[in-house]
């Protein structure tokens, strides 16, 4: 099988995939599901001390959502055949992602000017907890230690809490993404100049970007923002509320919403309310005003208020749980799941792309590969015969 095509938008283009863990794998899926050619390229077994974080269970749920549409070739780059066999894979690709702490490319002698004078058109992304340089460039760096540094646990949780994290890998995720955008940002660049480039994303600025409205507000301001639960920092009414059977997800801010809450409630006393008269007054005074829909949310179920508002044009959820959130009916129609058969004769579940391209949308076309499974094949590809094949085998290069 010489090439995974999952669609046809980025088929003509080669990634070699060095990553690991979580940020890399999420930009470099990203890519592989809109059809580039993947190739994860990572240590024979035994070689990384950390291997069970990353390669070891090939068919978890985490890992096959990762790792679908790519091609796996294990790679000593410590040793000399190793880097010549990757540096002879680099003639022909068109982008290189790696994770590694800043100096490891450098002192495997992979760093951009190692690269770009192999193939001047290559792309190299490089995704690191802090930078390339810097006083914490050299540092490990993980989701939620990122989380707690740019802010979001500060401003996590109920008031008073305490730091909390957020239940998702919110740096990692955001980071791969935006690394993403970058290369393909560089893709489109090198069509006019004919030339690649070295482009970095950290962990660190990819979360203080994600902080948005937050750090705005701070920087312009001077507003610290801080922990305000379930309600939103400058808007009111918004948050959950608890009807009679379940929480009521609650988005009535700006005066339109807020005027066609008040009459979906028939509570027209609200709106003539001078302690509400405004988004700010209604901020001001959200306790009251809380305690006040509170009271009303209660009378009636989740479903009720739903409908009812959904129907006045007032943004109202339920808050599901994962289970009954793959089960919601909108859900199943944007087919946010996918299952494949893979080689062990399971269904395994994946989640498809929220991004749709109407003409050469992205697609699941393979589960995530073993460890090392097309070795031998990707080998071929860049001229190596059998003999050369089983000597690098012997040498325990591959």
């Amino acid at each position: 099988m010489p090439k995974i095509c999952a669609a046809a938008a980025l088929s003509r283009f080669r990634v070699l995939d060095l990553s690991r863990v979580r940020a890399g794998p999420t930009c470099v899926r990203m890519l592989a599901d809109f059809g580039a050619d993947v190739i994860r390229i990572e240590p024979p077994p035994g070689i990384d001390p950390n291997e069970a974080m990353f390669a070891a269970d090939r068919l978890s749920g985490d890992f096959q959502n990762l790792n679908r549409n790519k091609r796996s070739l294990t790679l000593n780059l410590k040793t000399p055949d190793g880097l010549a066999v990757f540096k002879r894979l680099v003639k022909d690709a068109d982008v290189v992602v790696e994770n590694w702490r800043p100096d490891v490319k450098h002192r495997l002698g992979v760093d951009y000017e190692a690269l770009a004078a192999i193939n001047p058109r290559i792309i190299l992304a490089s995704i690191s907890g802090f930078g390339q340089d810097g006083p914490y460039a050299k540092r490990p760096g993980f989701d939620q230690i990122v989380q707690g540094m740019g802010g979001l646990m500060s401003v996590t949780g109920l008031p008073h809490q305490g730091p909390v994290r957020a239940g998702l890998a919110v740096a990692d995720s955001s980071t791969g993404l935006y690394a993403a955008v970058g290369i393909l940002i560089a893709l489109l660049e090198r069509e006019q100049s004919g030339r690649g480039q070295w482009l970095h994303a950290s962990l660190l600025h990819t979360q203080i970007a994600m902080m948005d409205f937050q750090a705005a507000r701070y920087l312009n301001e001077g507003d610290v923002p801080v922990q305000v639960g379930n309600d939103h920092p400058t808007s009111s009414p918004m948050g959950l509320f608890e009807a009679f059977d379940g929480y009521v997800n609650l988005g009535a801010s700006g005066e339109g919403n807020w005027k066609r809450f008040c009459e979906s409630l028939d509570m027209p006393q609200w709106s003539s309310d001078p302690e509400f008269e405004t988004e700010k007054l209604r901020v001001k005074n959200r306790n009251r005003l809380n305690h006040e829909i509170q009271q009303k949310f209660a009378e009636r179920p989740v479903a009720h208020w739903v409908d009812t508002l959904n129907a006045a044009g007032v943004p109202c959820g339920p808050v599901y749980t994962v289970p009954q959130m793959f089960e919601d009916a909108q859900v199943r129609h944007l087919q946010v799941e996918q299952a494949l058969k893979t080689p062990d004769g399971v269904d395994r579940h994946y989640i498809t792309q929220p991004v749709r391209l109407a003409r050469t949308p992205g697609t699941l076309a393979r589960w995530a590969p073993g460890w090392g499974e097309h070795t031998d094949e990707l080998l071929a590809e860049v001229g190596f015969d059998a003999a050369a094949v089983a000597q690098l085998h012997e040498k325990g290069v591959v």
